[in-house]
């Protein structure tokens, strides 16, 4: 009988021995190293697919949004067909809750989603986007968002430019604005 309990013990003490040994613990160490430089590298594809995916998305949406070069993208590369990086001036032609569209450069139309921690102000007063009326002229900063919108940090309401000066490249003021 005691024979029987020694030869019981025995695997279980082999697989103690195993679990505790050098062995276990490099092939153990190995294999979870692999599996985090794996989870690494998936991050890695996703991130890079994100980023991917939001250029594709913007691109398409380019023409749609902000207008793009009338002649494509593929000629002169002169300034006046671009609109600023950042930024659009223009006048205001619908509001609806808060999203405004304005007509920019080549009576383009431009769509400018404002949010609650948006920056409104006539001249030099802060104002609520309620306060903005169909035909101001405004001056947007902000950044682009996936579908080619401006997502606005700022946005002031200036007196309206002279007719046929708003655009003009003669008035430098003005065409610092888009």
């Amino acid at each position: 009988m005691d024979n029987d309990k020694a030869h019981q013990n025995k695997p279980q003490n082999t697989i103690a021995e195993f679990f505790n040994s050098k062995i276990f613990r490099i092939i153990f160490f190995s294999l979870a190293g692999f599996i985090a430089v794996l989870l690494i590298f998936k991050i890695g594809m996703i991130a890079g697919y994100k980023k991917a995916d939001f250029s594709r998305r913007w691109t398409e949406n380019y023409h749609m949004n902000f207008g793009g070069p009338r002649g494509g993208f593929l000629r002169d590369f002169d300034d006046r067909d671009f609109m600023g990086a950042h930024g659009i001036a223009g006048q205001v032609i619908k509001i609806q809750d808060s999203e405004i569209v304005i007509r920019g450069r080549d009576n383009v139309e431009k769509i400018i989603k404002a949010a609650d921690d948006t920056i409104i102000s006539r001249l030099r007063d802060a104002i609520k986007i309620s306060d903005i009326k169909i035909d101001e002229f405004i001056v947007v900063i902000g950044e682009s968002n996936k579908d080619g919108q401006i997502e606005a940090k700022f946005i002031r309401i200036m007196p309206m430019p002279p007719t046929g000066m708003m655009f003009n490249k003669k008035f430098p003021s003005m065409h610092r604005y888009y």
